[in-house]
């Protein structure tokens, strides 16, 4: 294991950062509303409001900034780009490396609620025999994985990043790999190009490697359109499903820049934007609040803000339709690495129950030639924030998934 001390990093936003912040908070100049109340178009003004009363005149980011510190925070840099990571050792006779990368709109702290019972099972009510040591790293372009120096970062080339910080700085032999959303890309890439090098890989979303490709990379329905003769009761799961995801990855991929000008500019611009999906994709029915905290919320908005790092974040979808994913071998299945999946219930696909989730999956040809799959298990609670949302489900499946796979002693 390399010497680690030289790589210590402290998060400290200079007072003039949060200064301007809050100014430009108390300046907001809101939309003409014709009903405040209606989230019908998007979050409320009323909400909004409420939100950002409390960010300019109640949340202290000090007293966030120490908590984030109290993690061993990490930075380095791998081919010219930051990567900012925390990491915690295991306890356990047999601990194996786990790195385990985010999405959008995330950042690494929705990994916390696991981290605890990961690398320290015993005292969790876990066996020590499961035992990680667990790497989170903020993506490339993401918090304080920023600048990337770079305007052309995508999930394969930040997989490319991943590989080296395990293997070369942090002196790995083999690690396991998880992942979920933008991140279940990165830790597919692993475990389609570096197989060999990984005891295998978790994700909570199979999301096939050339999604963002072809001639309709910002339809994630690929152009599909809703069959006719089904029952209104399905049909309406259908539409609620794509109309979820479908906004951010058009815009993201057809007006990458545009978007970003809005959102660099204005905090409120920002926050409208990333709270819609944290509210739309996790299973809050509607309340965000129930699902995070109001002071997580906002600490996450603020690590956005004082790294401005929105605009090399959702050029990630951008860059992964510019510069195509293309595969290292021509094996089935794409993905080697054994792979463990877990379903939550909010993403069941539309008609699919939770009971049938895992079966679902080993009946579509599509998934056998695209991962080789050692562990499912579909639970019934959680959306789209795997780890936050659902934690006891992530722990039980991660250690299962590795449990006979690691290295015997």
């Amino acid at each position: 294991m390399t010497d680690l001390e030289k790589d210590r990093f402290r998060i400290s936003i200079p007072q003039a950062t949060i200064d301007d912040l809050k100014a430009r908070l108390r300046d907001t100049r809101w939309p003409a509303d014709i009903d405040e109340s209606d989230d019908y178009y998007g979050t409320s003004q009323a909400y909004m409001k409420e939100l950002v009363d409390y960010w300019a005149n109640e949340f202290d980011w000090r007293a966030a900034e120490k908590s984030l510190n109290e993690w061993d925070n990490y930075r380095v840099t791998i081919d010219g780009s930051p990567i900012h990571f925390i990491r915690k050792e295991g306890k356990g006779p047999n601990r194996i490396p786990l790195i385990m990368t985010h999405g959008w709109p995330w950042s690494y702290r929705e990994w916390t609620k696991v981290i605890g019972p990961l690398t320290d099972p015993a005292a969790h009510g876990g066996d020590p025999a499961d035992a990680f040591d667990v790497i989170v790293p903020s993506l490339s372009g993401f918090a304080f994985s920023t600048p990337t120096n770079r305007p052309d970062m995508n999930f394969w080339k930040i997989s490319e990043l991943w590989h080296k910080l395990m293997t070369e700085h942090l002196g790995y032999e083999k690690y396991a790999a998880a992942g979920s959303d933008y991140g279940a890309l990165v830790t597919g890439q692993l475990g389609h190009k570096y197989a060999d090098e990984l005891y295998g890989v978790w994700l909570s979303h199979r999301i096939h490697l050339d999604i963002f490709q072809g001639d309709r990379a910002w339809d994630i329905t690929g152009g599909a359109k809703v069959p006719e003769g089904v029952p209104d009761s399905l049909r309406a799961e259908i539409v609620e499903a794509q109309q979820r995801f479908s906004s951010h990855v058009a815009v993201h991929i057809l007006d990458n820049q545009n978007l970003a000008y809005g959102l660099a500019d204005s905090p409120v611009g920002m926050l409208s934007w990333i709270l819609r999906r944290w509210t739309k994709w996790s299973e809050s029915n509607g309340d965000v609040e129930s699902v995070f905290p109001r002071e997580h919320l906002i600490t996450n908005a603020t690590i956005w803000w004082v790294t401005n790092s929105i605009t090399s974040s959702i050029r990630s979808y951008v860059n992964a339709n510019r510069y195509p994913w293309k595969p290292s071998h021509d094996r089935t299945p794409i993905i080697e690495a054994p792979a463990g999946i877990t379903f939550l219930g909010y993403e069941n696909p539309p008609g699919v129950s939770t009971e049938q989730r895992a079966q679902h999956f080993l009946d579509d040809p599509r998934e056998k030639s695209w991962y080789n799959p050692v562990y499912l298990k579909a639970h019934e609670h959680g959306g789209h924030f795997t780890a936050w949302e659902n934690p006891e489900a992530v722990i039980e499946d991660i250690r299962a998934t590795f449990r006979p796979l690691r290295p015997k002693r």
